[in-house]
């Protein structure tokens, strides 16, 4: 497999060296501000995005965190940056134009390889992939439990058709609320479904006007 290739976006020569040792592995590409770094990811997509914050000719890298994420909606960014207030790394970590992570400098060389590995495994395509998952998950299970509510309410008017049909007295909805385990306004809505229906006759539960009606 070819290495992951990283566009590190840092002005400061001795911090690119850092990069440069500690994640030896990947395929660097390196510019200078973000100007550059829109001009290089047109050429060339890039894995993961290194984004330091104060810039060469006074740009500033969580400025650019709009364009990139327009441009690299699905590849990760981490931010490392020794400039940025706590309320600005919050923001940097927010919102749908965001950064994945957010690194201090001096930047721990274990930590920032630790991050980039996760990054690349876990963020990006992969991280949409899942929730696309999760959603067709989350979109099965309310159908199923649809499907369930559906059939048990099925179940039940039947039987109560079935246990009306053998009384000529009208049905005591608390009684029969107990012992399907449901609400009297459940029963009742089953009542009302069975006479529209015409499996009731309107006899059966006259009260239509009122929802909480007497047994």
């Amino acid at each position: 497999m070819k290495p992951a290739k990283l566009l590190i976006i840092e002005d400061d020569d001795l911090q690119y060296e850092i990069y440069e040792d500690t994640l030896a592995k990947y395929a660097l590409t390196r510019v200078h501000n973000g100007t550059e770094a829109l001009a290089a990811i047109r050429k060339e997509t890039p894995n993961l995005l290194i984004l330091d914050h104060v810039l060469a000719d006074g740009e500033l890298g969580l400025d650019f965190l709009p364009e990139f994420k327009e441009l690299l909606p699905f590849v990760p960014i981490v931010v490392v940056s020794g400039a940025l207030e706590v309320h600005q790394r919050f923001e940097a970590l927010q919102g749908p134009r965001r950064a994945h992570y957010c690194l201090p400098k001096p930047v721990d060389i274990h930590e920032l390889r630790r991050t980039v590995e996760t990054a690349l495994k876990e963020c990006g395509e992969t991280e949409v992939v899942r929730q696309f998952e999760a959603l067709e998950r989350s979109r099965r299970v309310d159908a199923l439990e649809l499907f369930s509510r559906s059939t048990d309410r099925l179940s039940r008017q039947n039987r109560i058709r079935e246990m009306l049909g053998k009384s000529k007295e009208r049905p005591n909805i608390s009684a029969l609320a107990r012992e399907f385990r449901v609400a009297r306004r459940t029963i009742i809505r089953d009542l009302q479904e069975l006479i529209r229906r015409g499996q009731l006759k309107p006899e059966v539960y006259p009260e239509w006007d009122k929802p909480e009606g007497e047994e």
